[in-house]
């Protein structure tokens, strides 16, 4: 059983500048919260990328689309982490917002 989770994150930049910092989100992801997250995979099709990794053990699978003023996330998260999803997607949301900020 999954819960899906979706947010959706407005921004003012080209879909081309959305993705570039989307994968430097993911590489700091990698870098930095290696010990927590692993095995992650992302494949870009245009504007569409499907990701899949794992936390606390456990496989989480999403998408991610960019749209010209909107990224759109989804999580599919296992049982184990829908529990806690109130607690982490406030932090993910924040995160996003900050990645995208016009600068």
């Amino acid at each position: 059983m999954t819960k899906t989770v979706k947010v959706a994150l407005p921004h003012r930049l080209s879909p081309a500048e959305a993705r570039l910092r989307i994968d430097k989100g993911i590489a700091d992801l990698r870098s930095h919260a290696a010990a927590k997250v692993a095995h992650v995979e992302e494949r870009w099709t245009g504007d569409h990328m499907d990701f899949k990794l794992s936390v606390m053990s456990q496989s989480v699978t999403g998408r991610v689309d960019v749209t010209p003023d909107t990224v759109n996330l989804e999580v599919d998260l296992p049982w184990a982490l829908a529990m806690l999803a109130d607690k982490f997607m406030p932090q993910v949301q924040e995160r996003g917002r900050k990645l995208l900020e016009k600068k």
